[in-house]
């Protein structure tokens, strides 16, 4: 399984970016798909997550409201709406599936629980 992230760039505060993710290798309907973020010398931190079936979605606090998940199960591709970007915003941005487990009615938030990464995408916010 390949995960492609792509759509990063930069973008003024208060502007918008939508990200992809690829999914090659594997029919990923039943796998929970989440985007993480890394800012320089940060750890990597949780952004959204979606179910296999894209019924179920979360949102770290920091982003709810201005960032939407969604997914195509017919293209294997998720998306991350990020609309109303700050400066903060700024990071490499992952994408990643969990493989593990039958995930087409959960999503998954945590780090440890997700088997295959993209390769990121930059997004730079400027104020």
């Amino acid at each position: 399984v390949q995960l492609q992230a792509s759509g990063g760039g930069l973008v003024q505060a208060g502007g918008f970016l939508r990200l992809s993710c690829a999914a090659s290798g594997r029919t990923f309907s039943r796998d929970a798909m989440g985007w993480f973020r890394q800012a320089p010398g940060k750890e990597r931190e949780f952004v959204a997550a979606i179910s296999g079936s894209g019924v179920v979605t979360y949102y770290a606090d920091s982003v709810k409201g201005r960032f939407t998940i969604s997914r195509d199960n017919a293209k294997n591709t998720v998306y991350l709406q990020m609309n109303s970007l700050k400066p903060e915003d700024t990071a490499v941005y992952y994408c990643a599936a969990t493989l593990r487990y039958n995930s087409y009615y959960t999503a998954r938030t945590l780090i440890r629980e997700y088997d295959v990464w993209g390769q990121g995408t930059q997004v730079t916010v400027s104020s």
